[in-house]
């Protein structure tokens, strides 16, 4: 990898950008031949963050949280985009039991749809590279990520994955009580990933409990410590000190579900510092591995970023 300057991850990027909801109603923004058929509508609906400049940009997909919406990221989405990646966001559900099956299904066919519908709903001048395409996935949603990369549930998808983020990853409510299909095993680096890189990020606070009625949202031995002890080389771990399992959302969550998010988990005293941080991780360790700069990330592990908006508790490295 190579090493150079480049604007601070943890702050907005260069490029502006605009935020896009596509469904089943939405209609091209790229003209296609009249030869061509008109371009198949997402399986599901699709918050998209892109640059609205010129040019080719690496593909990002978030998987939200459990009972969340896609929506609760907006603020995240549009940071990593401004640094320019085009973000992508399913709406998996809107009500769900244990099992994950669906979801892991819909993660593989929003994936396929990728490559024959979204260059045709993103800006006449920007174009999506999905030769370069991240899977990430916040609590659930981080376990779906790693179920999906792990190719072990019968759904597959034809889009080659890069990278692996999970977002304070969670596979059930304790150490024996895994939601179906379980993805951890209990065994140290038994995720075979093909030498897929992984970042996985921790809350301090998740595995601590609100108060006695509500258990922790990140329990122990199911949470981001044992999906990075399952990982092979390489692996970044971080663990962030003082905040907690939601606060990477939007500072203003709407609606009852968005109301929960405050009072569900055990929260730090702000959302934006780990916001920040989550963001400018996926920034620093994407363009290390899908663009070959890996500045700010040798400088976060080394201690020397000056521009680190929280305390990291633990880190952790396997290369």
């Amino acid at each position: 990898m190579s090493s150079s300057s480049s604007r601070n991850a943890f702050e907005d990027g260069k490029h502006k950008t605009n935020l896009l909801t596509l469904d089943s109603s939405s209609r091209c923004c790229k003209t296609t031949p009249p030869s061509s058929r008109a371009s198949p509508s997402p399986p599901k609906q699709l918050l998209v963050a892109t640059p609205v400049e010129e040019g080719e940009y690496p593909v990002v997909m978030l998987l939200h949280g459990y009972l969340l919406y896609n929506s609760f990221y907006s603020q995240l989405m549009l940071h990593v985009s401004s640094h320019g990646f085009i973000l992508i966001a399913p709406q998996l559900y809107s009500v769900a039991g244990p099992d994950t099956m669906d979801e892991i299904k819909s993660t593989a066919e929003v994936m396929d749809w990728l490559s024959v519908g979204l260059k045709h709903f993103l800006p006449q001048q920007v174009t999506p590279n999905l030769s370069k395409f991240a899977l990430s996935g916040h609590s659930r949603g981080g376990k779906t990520a790693f179920a999906v990369a792990l190719k072990k549930f019968g759904y597959l998808s034809d889009l080659k994955i890069s990278t692996l983020i999970g977002i304070d990853p969670v596979d059930g409510t304790g150490k024996g009580k895994q939601t179906p299909p379980p993805v951890l095993s209990y065994e140290p680096n038994s995720f075979d990933l093909d030498k897929m890189p992984v970042l996985v990020i921790g809350s301090g606070l998740g595995e601590t409990a609100r108060n006695p009625l509500f258990p922790p949202c990140a329990p122990p031995g199911v949470n981001h410590r044992e999906f990075f002890r399952e990982c092979q080389r390489p692996a970044w771990h971080f663990v962030v000190k003082d905040h907690g399992h939601l606060d990477m959302l939007d500072d203003d969550t709407k609606g009852i579900r968005g109301k929960s998010s405050y009072c569900l988990c055990k929260n730090g005293e702000e959302r934006r510092p780990m916001r920040r941080f989550v963001s400018g991780m996926v920034v620093s360790f994407l363009k290390a591995y899908l663009e070959g700069d890996d500045c700010e990330l040798v400088k976060i592990k080394d201690g020397c970023h000056e521009g680190v908006p929280v305390e990291i508790q633990e880190l952790e490295v396997t290369m």
